[in-house]
C-alpha cells in the first residue's frame, strides 16, 4: 500500500492521474529534472500509486461486467505517454520508462489478459488491431490529450473479441494476441492532495490520494461507491432533473435527488464489492472509521445522508445479498428510471 509519506513526497511531481478499467495513466509531472540519484525513487513512487488504483479499478470493473450495459475491453494494462511529462522531466521519464513510441506500458495487472499474453512493464504499445497510435510532438506542452484519445480508441473496440497488440520491446517490433475480459466502462483517476475527493461523472471515477494514505485497507470502498454512480447513470439522471452542483447541491430541490443517488450507490457498492471477491463488510468498517472523524468533510453536506444511516442501509443490503455471484441487486434497474427524489424509501435509519 502507498503510505502517506510516499504520497506526500510525490505531490510536487504530479498534477493528476488518469485511468481506465483497462488503463491508468501516469501523471503530468510539473517540476525540475531529477538527478540520477533520485530519479528512480520518484518515478517508481508514481508507478506504484498508478498501479494500485489501476489494480482495484480493473478488479471491480471486470468482476462486475455482467451488471454493466456499457462495457469496454479489459486488457489489464497501465498505460502512459511521454507527453504527459513536463518538458523539465520528459527526457528523464523517457529514459526511466524506456519509451520507444507513442504509448508506454507502465504496469501489467497480475492475472490479466495482457499478462497472459506476455506483455511486460516498459514495453511500448504502437497500436491495437487496425488502430495505430499517432506519435506526439516531443516538444509539446505536457498534456493527457494523446492518452485520452488512445484509450477512447481502445474503449470503442469490442469488449470480448481477441485483439492484436502491436508492440515494441528492446527496439524489436512484435505482436501479441490478447483476449480481453469484458469490463464496466469507467476511467479511474487519483487526485493528489490533502482533501478526501470522491466523485464520478459517468465516465471518470476520481478518488483522492488521502484515502490511499489514511485508509489503505479500505480504499476499495469509496472506489466501488463511485463506480456504482457510473453504473447507475447518476450524472445523466441528475442532469435530466436540472440540478445544481457544488455548494448548491445541498440547497432546495437538489437535496432529495443527490441523496437518492448517494443511497443507491451505497446499496449497489455492496454487491460490487462482493462480486469482486471483497468482503462487503469492509464498507461498514470504512464508514465506522471515516464517518466520526471526517463527517465534516465532503460527505457531511446536506446532499449526503448521515453516515450512521448509511451504515444501517448497507447492513441491510449485505443481509439481502444473494448467495451466488454475480449479485444483481434490484437497485440496478433504477438506472432506467428518472430520479423521483424519494430517498427516504431507500434509507434504513439507525435506531
Amino acid at each position: 500500500m502507498v503510505k502517506h509519506s510516499r504520497v506526500s513526497s510525490i505531490k510536487r511531481w504530479k498534477s493528476s492521474m488518469l485511468g481506465l478499467a483497462l488503463i491508468a495513466a501516469a501523471p503530468v509531472l510539473m517540476f525540475g529534472v531529477p538527478t540520477l540519484a533520485d530519479e528512480m525513487p520518484a518515478f517508481e513512487a508514481i508507478r506504484a500509486v498508478d498501479a494500485e488504483m489501476a489494480s482495484i479499478g480493473y478488479r471491480l470493473a471486470v468482476s462486475n461486467a455482467s451488471l454493466c450495459d456499457r462495457q469496454e475491453p479489459g486488457l489489464g494494462l497501465l498505460l502512459h505517454t511521454p507527453d504527459q511529462y513536463s518538458l523539465d522531466v520528459r527526457e528523464a521519464a523517457i529514459r526511466h520508462f524506456r519509451f520507444d513510441g507513442p504509448l508506454g506500458v507502465e504496469a501489467v495487472m497480475p492475472g490479466s489478459p495482457a499478462a497472459a499474453a506476455g506483455v511486460r512493464a516498459d514495453d511500448t504499445l504502437l497500436g491495437v488491431g487496425q488502430r495505430r497510435f499517432s506519435p506526439v510532438d516531443p516538444e509539446a506542452k505536457a498534456s493527457t490529450a494523446a492518452l485520452i484519445n488512445a484509450t477512447r480508441q481502445i474503449m470503442a473496440l469490442p469488449a470480448d473479441r481477441p485483439q492484436v497488440l502491436h508492440m515494441r520491446r528492446d527496439g524489436v517490433d512484435q505482436e501479441r494476441i490478447v483476449i480481453p475480459a469484458p469490463a464496466c466502462r469507467s476511467r479511474f483517476e487519483v487526485v493528489l492532495g490533502s482533501d478526501f475527493v470522491a466523485q464520478a461523472d459517468g465516465e471518470i471515477v476520481q478518488i483522492g490520494s488521502r484515502f490511499f494514505a489514511d485508509y489503505p485497507e479500505w480504499v476499495t470502498v469509496p472506489i466501488a461507491h463511485e463506480l456504482a454512480h457510473n453504473i447507475l447513470r447518476h450524472r445523466e439522471r441528475l442532469e435530466a432533473k436540472g440540478v445544481n452542483y457544488g455548494l448548491l447541491s445541498g440547497v432546495g430541490r437538489n437535496v432529495r435527488y443527490f441523496r437518492q443517488t448517494e443511497i443507491e450507490a451505497d446499496i449497489l457498492s455492496v454487491s460490487l464489492l462482493a462480486n469482486a471477491g471483497y468482503d462487503p463488510k469492509i464498507a461498514l468498517l470504512f464508514w465506522r472509521a471515516f464517518g466520526p472523524v471526517h463527517g465534516a468533510g465532503i460527505l457531511r453536506s446536506r446532499s449526503h445522508p448521515a453516515w450512521k444511516d448509511r451504515v444501517a442501509t448497507m447492513e441491510r443490503a449485505i443481509a439481502e445479498l444473494e448467495p451466488e455471484s454475480p449479485r444483481r441487486p434490484a437497485i440496478l434497474t433504477a438506472r432506467n428510471r428518472p430520479l423521483d427524489g424519494n430517498w427516504q424509501a431507500l434509507l434504513e435509519k439507525r435506531r
